[in-house]
């Protein structure tokens, strides 16, 4: 590939218009304690003390750094970070043949590192914690089952280290069967989601081939049900600290709408939600009873012999009596008793609250996962046509029970709206954009939904700062930029799949046959109030709509020329129509078609409004799509999405 420079000059320090400055990293709990400190954390003058924290605190390497007199340390420096990263991006990017020579991956490197240090870009959180460690620092350590296919004999090997091939996916959609201990079962599942939260990844698996509560086992028994497996998972990731950071797992536990346990899977976190204010109410009814009760003793000025005796102490009759009627239980008020007639202090006791940090939430399931529910079309129709719904068990798609679709979708809408769980996610339409149905269905995501594809596949992210590509002076956004980044960008992101190491075989597998990619912006607001348009406003979302899709057009251009440079993904003959009828719909949302025009589409999309959103950026978006889908329909496309 050639690069060429936008925001560099060859021979010239790519950081040499930033000014660097030596801060302190400090974060304290509510207390004052501190949790945190770092100093002379080396930045550009210009980050804020957010970034700086965030940088110094998660994302900087804290052992195994060769530092100059020969020991080692941590990152100090962000320009180290940087280098990393853009460094072993080139190196792998060299060793698979991208560049076309030694001054394109030059320059790949000093843009790069620009964009970095300017807040331009940024990938996901496990390229910050994993890339480089072994290219720049020559971290190792042994392996953790993980897996990668190796390109020259196109088989799945078992990886030797735990960092020379990183693992710098965010995104990860696992599968699980309804089988307990064996391969791709239910305890393999929390294994493989192990060692991606260990690496600060994230997953989100459908469980729906889980068999519910009391369907029939093989042995004769009754199954436990969805719910008690979910609990094992969810305190499994509560326990990993994602990245080796205070960073929690991230997890997304998904569920077809006809599964037999689909009301008690909608209710469940609406349950343990009701579980904490018990808690956090009940403590303090203890806690006061228990206050009342140590009064009366202390208080009591007659014979010691009768200070523990509720017929001789009225005070501490009153309390106690006061104590069952409030259903304080009674061993609590015995243990109570005999600790005071002993002389001892009671039991230290908590005093829950309903903060999300808070004990009382720790103590309880369902705090470590999103949960969706799956639609379909059909459900959706029922639901309109106030119609039954039927659920069916998982062994053989019998009828399990009949309800009310309308019951059953006021009792999502009311879940949700009690505890934002859970989110519903629309499986006709999702599959009608699907570019590679031929290898089945799309039956998940991960944990933020932005990604969703195939069983046991991965993507890992990166986010474009739109605020960077806005000239405020000229009140204009800088597409030329704009694009140069999104095709550096998904660039990387490629190189990325080509270094990266997966939790199982399958993954590794699929993920090298796909290559699937996640690229977007963050800071749509913040532009849009610069630019004078209401955040809720069809102006915002013409706009929006534009950007996304030159983002989105122009990285798939780019995967095209990938392809023409290396070759489409290795199923792309496969799902060939599908990808490209796919690509045919996004070119006519850009070019707002009518709604006959779109090909296999029961919900049409809402279409970019050219007259509420500027001239230039509708030109760019065409632009992008129609070079997307020309150069794709010569040569295919590295990437499945």
């Amino acid at each position: 590939m050639k690069i060429k420079r936008v925001f560099t000059e060859k021979g010239s320090d790519p950081y040499g218009s930033i000014r660097w400055v030596a801060r302190t990293s400090e974060i304290r709990n509510p207390d004052g304690s501190v949790i945190f400190r770092m100093e002379n954390v080396i930045v550009p003058d210009f980050w804020s003390q957010i970034a700086t924290d965030i940088l110094a605190q998660k994302y900087f390497r804290k052992a195994g750094v060769p530092m100059e007199d020969g020991s080692s340390g941590g990152e100090t420096d962000a320009r180290q970070v940087f280098h990393r990263l853009a460094a072993t991006w080139r190196l792998w990017g060299e060793r698979a043949g991208y560049f076309d020579s030694e001054e394109d991956a030059e320059t790949f490197y000093d843009e790069t590192v620009f964009m970095l240090a300017n807040q331009m870009s940024a990938p996901n959180s496990p390229q910050w914690f994993n890339t480089g460690l072994h290219a720049a620092y020559g971290i190792s350590g042994p392996p953790q089952g993980h897996f990668f296919v190796n390109p020259e004999t196109n088989e799945v090997e078992r990886s030797t280290s735990a960092y020379e091939r990183p693992q710098p996916h965010a995104c990860f959609i696992l599968s699980v069967e309804d089988d307990l201990v064996n391969e791709g079962g239910i305890i393999d599942l929390v294994a493989r989601e192990a060692r991606l939260f260990k690496y600060g990844s994230g997953t989100g698996s459908n469980f729906s081939k889980i068999r519910g509560l009391n369907e029939p086992l093989s042995g004769g028994g009754r199954s436990s049900g969805l719910l008690s497996f979910l609990k094992i998972a969810d305190r499994s990731a509560a326990g990993i600290k994602s990245g080796g950071t205070t960073r929690r797992a991230a997890k997304m536990v998904t569920l077809d709408v006809d599964h037999p346990d689909i009301e008690k899977y909608v209710s469940w976190k609406v349950d343990e939600e009701y579980k904490v204010a018990s808690m956090a109410v009940g403590s303090k009814v203890l806690d006061r009873y228990t206050r009342g009760i140590i009064a009366a003793i202390e208080s009591f000025s007659g014979p010691e012999a009768d200070r523990y005796q509720p017929d001789t102490n009225p005070e501490l009759k009153k309390a106690l009596v006061a104590a069952i009627k409030a259903d304080v239980p009674t061993p609590a008020l015995y243990q109570l008793l005999h600790l005071a007639r002993q002389g001892e202090a009671p039991l230290a006791r908590a005093i829950f609250n309903t903060e999300w940090d808070d004990e009382a939430y720790n103590t309880v399931s369902g705090q470590s996962s999103n949960n969706s529910v799956r639609l379909s079309n059909e459900f959706i129709q029922a639901v309109l046509d106030d119609g039954d719904w039927t659920l069916r068990t998982r062994t053989d798609g019998a009828e399990w029970k009949s309800v009310k679709a309308r019951a059953l979708w006021d009792l999502v809408a009311r879940s949700a709206w009690s505890c934002a769980d859970p989110g519903v996610q629309y499986h006709t339409t999702i599959n009608e954009w699907h570019t590679c149905p031929e290898d089945g269905e799309i039956r998940a995501s991960n944990p933020c939904s932005e990604y969703m594809f195939l069983d046991d596949t991965a993507c890992n992210l990166a986010s474009l700062n739109l605020m960077r590509f806005y000239d405020v002076a000229k009140h204009r956004f800088k597409i030329e930029e704009y694009v140069h980044a999104v095709r550096i960008w998904t660039l990387i992101l490629e190189i990325s799949v080509v270094m990266a190491q997966f939790p199982s075989p399958a993954v590794a597998r699929k993920s090298y046959d796909f290559r699937t990619l996640g690229l977007g912006y963050a800071n749509l607001g913040t532009l849009l109030m610069v630019m004078g348009i209401p955040y809720d406003s069809d102006e915002g979302r013409a706009i929006a709509a534009a950007l996304t899709a030159i983002l989105t057009g122009e990285s798939y251009a780019e995967s095209a020329r990938l392809a023409r440079q290396v070759g489409p993904f290795p199923r792309y003959e496969g799902n060939k129509k599908h990808m490209l009828r796919v690509i045919r719909n996004h070119r006519r949302a850009a070019y707002s078609v009518p709604a006959e025009q779109y090909e296999g589409l029961t919900v049409v999309p809402q279409a970019i409004d050219e007259t509420l959103c500027p001239e230039y950026m509708v030109k760019a978006a065409r632009v992008a799509w129609d070079s997307a889908l020309e150069l794709g329909e010569k040569h295919g496309y590295r990437n499945a999405q």
